[in-house]
This record gives structure tokens, sequence and C-alpha cells, in this order.
């Protein structure tokens, strides 16, 4: 005769992980998420996403305002930008002469959604402190402000021209990355031994 073994039960009140970050977004930043596990954030409704490799990221964050948000997830940055923005970068490509490039530079907006970085108490290993993105979570590096508006600090069109508001410039900023992207595709095309016949 086989005897089963139940599996483990959590402790009556105990805490899922997940359900401290979905407080955390929820309820100290009034942030929406999706329903589900892992936490994801919808797009398009207070910020978009902009994607590119970590180098080109931290090349351009000269670019953003101490209160924007940026995370990181293994060679990968995340920088938040304001809603609408993701629609607007295929023009401003082309605008600043870039559209005809493949670059490794993506955007999520209006219906998408991106993991939720752990929040910054969470995001602490046992290595002594240091963020452990490139351990598979997504984490924050300059993560939002609980209690601050986080659309006042995000990167946007309207800064173009010195339109007050005090936002950061999405046009200086997406410069900045595809010309990053550009260079790191070059060099890695450089470092590509010559087929000869």
């Amino acid at each position: 005769m086989v005897s089963t073994v139940p599996f483990p039960r959590r402790p009556p009140g105990a805490v899922r992980p997940d359900d401290t970050v979905r407080h955390w977004y929820e309820n100290e930043l009034g942030w929406a998420t999706v329903p589900g596990t892992p936490v994801d954030l919808p797009t398009g409704l207070r910020f978009d996403v902009l994607e590119v490799p970590a180098e080109a990221g931290y090349a351009a964050l000269r670019h953003l305002g101490p209160g924007s948000p940026v995370a990181v997830r293994a060679d990968r940055m995340r920088v938040f930008v304001a809603a609408g923005s993701a629609e607007e970068l295929p023009g401003l490509l082309d605008w600043l002469e870039w559209g005809s490039l493949t670059l490794d530079l993506g955007a999520t907006g209006s219906g998408g959604r991106v993991e939720a970085p752990l929040p910054p108490g969470l995001a602490r290993g046992a290595d002594r402190g240091r963020v452990t993105g490139s351990q598979g979570a997504a984490v924050w590096l300059r993560p939002p402000e609980p209690g601050c508006e986080v659309e006042s600090s995000l990167p946007t069109l309207s800064a173009l021209g010195g339109g007050g508001g005090g936002a950061p410039d999405l046009v200086r900023l997406v410069e900045t990355m595809a010309s990053e992207c550009h260079r790191i595709r070059l060099r890695h095309g450089c470092a590509q031994p010559l087929a000869f016949s």
C-alpha cells in the first residue's frame, strides 16, 4: 500500500512574497498591478517603459531627473517614461535619423505590461546589500518614491522647447540611448571574425 504525504501548508497568516510586492505597488505607490503571479505592472496608464542594454541605459542616466524610476534585470535596463511615449518612439527615431537602423531599443506602452521590480527592501540579498538584479528578478536602480507623483519626473516630449514642469526631455534621452545602442552594435560587429572563402 502506497501512502502519500500531503504538501506542507503555509502557516495561518503567512504572507506570500508576491502579496508584499503587490501591496507596495498598490498601497505605497498607488500603481495598478495585473492580477496573477508574478506581479506585473500595466503600461500605458501612468507610464510606458523603454528597454535597452544596460550599458546604453547607464550612458543615458544623465538625462533623467533624480526621481525618474529606472529598473535593471540582468543586462537590460528599463527606463520609465511618460505614458504615450512608446507610440511616439518610431516617429521620434525617424526624426532623429535613427529610424533606418535596427537598434536594440524597445518600448512597451498601452495595453502592455512589465514585470514589477522588487521593492527596495526586498531587492537586497544575502550578499551584503548588493543589488541582485543579475540573479533574474528585476530590481530598482532608481526606485519611485512612495507618496510622490511619478508622472512629473518621467521623460516626456512636452519637455521639448522648455515647456516647463521640469520633466526630463525624452528627445535627449532617446538620442543618447540610440547612439549607445548603435555603438554597442558596431563594437559587437567588429568583434566578429572575418569570414574568408
